[in-house]
This record gives structure tokens, C-alpha cells and sequence, in this order.
């Protein structure tokens, strides 16, 4: 690790002081040290929700709960974790095992995401609640807070359920493919499943669920490039509506159909007739 560029990375943070033990620590994978961040980036996470709870309560006086919620899960999620990671080249200053090198573990959106919330937990603990939060409040200090970004800031899995429901289509399925790694590194593959448009993609993440998010993101973009999407779709709505309507002979009264005598509408006592 280059000693100018923990220095460059130090002033980025604000950190107070020579003592660097504690954020070389935070950039310390497991696989270089025994003294390595997993329990810094466990307080970082935490710290990170909170500040950034507290800065949504503060920009969106007027947003509900769910909105606020939702907001906080897409500034938090591991690919903006993970940009802001790159714009503090912390690629460059991770310490790392041979073998994590050697599989681009600088790289790896994951770990960089991991060390940038142990460098959260370390600035806590080396310069307390409001110099992280002012730190927090600069590194979001560009994002988009306006009512078309909170809409956005639906995970994946809801937004593409609600594109489906939106057209009565089948909902998507997930299926679990394959678990890689050892038990404090594992990969999870799943596989998400469209029946129509009949499409599929494949997500992988450090959980089952980070896994399905990331099927079902890749799956979005797949309908946004996909031609025939808007035609399947407006297909498959219209025989709700034609399916429920009986015919009626001219000259007889309406209250007496002539078709489907006896067919009681859904959810109906038995007194009302398929009109």
C-alpha cells in the first residue's frame, strides 16, 4: 500500500491525525490478516443506515415511510457503495491475499462496497457520530433526491413485479443454482424466470437475496431492449375484458340473457347475472 496514497485517501476522509493503524485496518481483507474490517464494516453498516436515515428525515420532510425506506435501500445498495469506492481508489489501497488478488478481488464490487463501510466504522470510532455523518452527507452530496429518483429507488424485485402485475402477467420465479466459495465467503447463483415474455437471466451475489435483485435488474433491462415486449403485453390484458361480456339479442330485456344461463359472476351471492 502506497503510504502517498493512504495519505491522499486520509484527507479525503478528514481524518484527524497521524494515527493511521485503524484505517489501514479497515482496508485489511480477511484473506491478508487476521486483524482484518469484517467487524468494522459491521459497525459501518450500521452507521451508514443511521446517517443516512437521518439525512432522508432532513431532505424529504414530505416523504412517507415506504418512501423514505425504499430511498435509503438504493443509496446504500453495493453498486453505489461501490462507485463511491472507486472515486476514493480504494482498488489501489486494499490489502489483499495472493489468491484474492490473483481472482481480481480488487475489483470486486462486493469487497470494495465491504471496505468502504469499514472505513465508515473506523472514522466513527476515531473521530466520533458527527464527523462520520458530515463525511456521509458529502460522499451522497450529488445524488438525485427528486420524486423521479425516489420512484427508482425501488429495488428490482418490486419494480419488476409491478411492471408484470401492471400487464396480468405471470410473476417472475426464482430459483436457487448454485452456492460457490467457502462458508464466510459464499457466492450465491439464482436464476430469475419470465413466462412471458418467456425470458431468463442469472444474478449472483453474497446472498440469496442480493442474488435475486441482481437477476431480476438484469431481467429490466432485457424488457426495456426487448421489441416485442409492449405488443406481448397488450395481448395478453385484453381477453380479461372481452371474456366477461355476454351478448345480448335485440329486442329482449337485458335482465334476460340468453347465454350462459345461470353462470354467476365471481364472488357473487348467487342474485346477480354476468352482465
Amino acid at each position: 500500500m502506497s503510504d502517498t496514497r493512504l495519505e491522499r485517501l486520509a484527507r479525503s476522509l478528514g481524518w484527524d491525525g497521524a494515527e493511521r493503524a485503524l484505517l489501514q485496518q479497515a482496508l485489511t481483507h480477511r484473506s491478508f490478516s487476521a486483524d482484518h474490517n469484517e467487524r468494522l464494516e459491521f459497525l459501518g453498516d450500521a452507521v451508514l443506515n443511521l446517517c443516512v436515515s437521518r439525512w432522508l428525515m432532513q431532505r424529504l420532510p414530505q416523504a412517507s415511510e415506504g418512501e423514505l425506506s425504499r430511498t435509503r435501500a438504493n443509496l446504500v445498495r453495493e453498486q453505489s457503495l461501490h462507485r463511491i469506492a472507486l472515486g476514493l481508489g480504494l482498488p489501489e489501497l486494499l490489502r489483499l491475499g495472493e489468491g484474492e488478488k490473483k481472482s481480481g478481488g480488487q475489483q470486486r464490487p462486493s469487497m470494495l462496497a465491504d471496505a468502504l463501510e469499514a472505513l465508515l466504522g473506523a472514522v466513527f470510532l476515531h473521530m466520533g457520530f458527527a464527523a462520520v455523518e458530515q463525511l456521509v452527507q458529502r460522499l451522497f452530496a450529488q445524488v438525485d433526491l427528486s420524486s423521479s429518483a425516489q420512484t427508482h429507488a425501488k429495488d428490482p424485485k418490486t419494480r419488476l413485479q409491478e411492471l408484470l402485475q401492471g400487464r396480468y402477467l405471470a410473476l417472475p420465479h426464482y430459483e436457487l443454482q448454485q452456492v460457490r466459495g467457502a462458508d464466510h465467503q459464499q457466492l450465491f447463483v439464482v436464476q430469475c424466470t419470465l413466462q412471458t415474455p418467456p425470458l431468463q437471466a442469472q444474478g449472483q451475489g453474497p446472498s440469496r437475496k442480493a442474488a435475486e435483485q441482481q437477476a431480476a435488474e438484469q431481467l429490466l433491462d432485457q424488457l426495456q431492449q426487448h421489441g416485442q415486449w409492449q405488443a406481448t403485453a397488450t395481448v395478453k390484458a385484453k381477453p380479461r375484458r372481452a371474456a366477461a361480456a355476454v351478448p345480448v339479442r335485440t329486442g329482449r330485456a337485458p335482465s334476460a340473457p340468453l347465454q350462459d344461463k345461470g353462470k354467476k359472476r365471481p364472488g357473487s351471492t348467487g342474485k346477480g347475472w354476468v352482465a
